[in-house]
């Protein structure tokens, strides 16, 4: 049987979801797992593609990075599936499918998938590098302050604690002890 799964980060990428659906379907998947889920948190439906498939099957996916967060991640688990005798197809590898019952491919996997990781290492460095010229420059301020300093420190001096002024104004109870701490 083959069993698709696809992810997006965020909800809001519904054109994401649905292209990987499509071509997933596209491709002959008989089963599919989705979720829009960050790729740090929990992923039950990745969790339960897993536990679904049985020898014989083939995990479809569009992209190594749909899943799996990283080289060592993707290795083992192609590798705990090809112990249980399921396989992995990836479909978007250069224009090719990558199908993992296959050791060039193995072996292919392996190393796309570390380009994949030294891009991404490479691109957050570039990113930390234009966040640093941009703050030198002034240009760069961070996100804009979602509470007031001065409402806290007044709610504060009414005798409300911050428990209650985190609850009242829809924040974290950490961010008033933060602001309190500064005011202070």
């Amino acid at each position: 049987m083959l069993i698709g799964y696809a992810r997006t980060s965020t909800t809001d990428q519904t054109a994401g979801i649905d292209a990987q659906i499509r071509d997933l379907v596209a491709a002959g998947a008989e089963k599919l797992f989705t979720e829009q889920t960050s790729s740090i948190g929990a992923r039950p439906q990745l969790d339960a593609a897993l536990e679904f498939t049985r020898d014989g099957d083939v995990l479809v996916v569009t992209k190594p990075d749909r899943l799996a967060r990283s080289t060592a991640q993707l290795l083992q688990i192609v590798d705990e599936l090809t112990g249980r005798g399921v396989g992995v197809v990836i479909l978007s590898m250069g224009g090719e499918r990558l199908d993992t019952r296959n050791p060039t491919a193995k072996l292919m996997l392996t190393i796309l998938a570390g380009v994949a990781a030294w891009e991404r290492e490479i691109m957050l460095e570039r990113q930390r590098e234009g966040i640093a010229k941009a703050k030198g420059e002034g240009k760069y301020t961070g996100r804009k302050p979602s509470i007031d300093t001065a409402t806290v420190a007044a709610m504060r001096a009414q005798g409300i604690g911050p428990a209650a002024i985190a609850k009242q104004l829809g924040v974290a109870r950490s961010s008033v002890y933060r602001l309190l701490g500064e005011a202070v």
